[in-house]
């Protein structure tokens, strides 16, 4: 059974739609928010590439897939078919890119697109009932093939993106310790040289100085 719907923009993670009603009677279902949160700010990173993926979260499973820049993730019980799940997410790619296609670049607030949270609800209860003949035949259709759509599980998933974060973390403040250590480097060398030639010019100013006082008693 469908459990949550969200639809969100990839360059930056601002969600753009989802099922209103979406949770009501889920237990954890803030903490399965802001796992979704966490994938969507992970897939703005550029953390995971795959265009679509399935990913294991307790007795459920995100699926999403990435079209036009835009996510579509749903969220399933375990149970609930692979190849149905994907299916629903196209039907609602599909009707998305028709109705927002040419607007969803410049939304500049969250859940911009709300009002498809309709044809969410209208969609979801078509794919509800696994028995039905309409989900059977697209069961038994074997032109959409989800086999070949990677799984994992959502610890590995959002731990990849938070080493990543550490790594990049770690590479900038490596580059800025090394312009430090370059900085103080320049430093010491510069005093090294001041130190080696200052008695040199001292005593050449000294020098300077009596052969002119010399010249203007002369």
């Amino acid at each position: 059974m469908v459990k949550m719907t969200t639809i969100a923009r990839v360059t930056d993670g601002l969600p753009l739609a989802e099922g209103l009603d979406d949770g009501r009677d889920l237990v954890d279902a803030e903490m399965y928010k802001q796992q979704v949160k966490a994938l969507f700010n992970n897939l703005s990173k550029g953390h995971n590439e795959a265009s679509r993926m399935s990913i294991e979260t307790g007795p459920y499973v995100f699926h999403y897939i990435i079209e036009g820049r835009v996510c579509y993730l749903t969220m399933c019980d375990r149970s609930y078919p692979k190849k149905l799940a994907f299916q629903y997410l196209e039907d609602l790619k599909n009707e998305f890119e028709r109705a927002n296609g040419a607007q969803i670049e410049t939304a500049a607030r969250p859940y911009a697109f709300i009002k498809f949270d309709t044809f969410i609800q209208k969609t979801k209860k078509l794919y509800q009932d696994t028995r039905t003949q309409r989900n059977i035949a697209k069961l038994n259709d074997e032109v959409y093939e989800v086999h070949q759509i990677m799984t994992r599980n959502v610890q590995e998933v959002l731990g990849v993106g938070e080493k990543l974060d550490q790594v990049s973390q770690m590479s900038s403040r490596l580059t800025s310790e090394s312009r430090i250590y370059a900085d103080k480097a320049r430093d010491l060398n510069r005093q090294a040289l001041i130190r080696k030639w200052a008695p040199v010019a001292i005593v050449l100013g000294v020098v300077f100085l009596l052969f002119w006082v010399k010249a203007k008693l002369w």
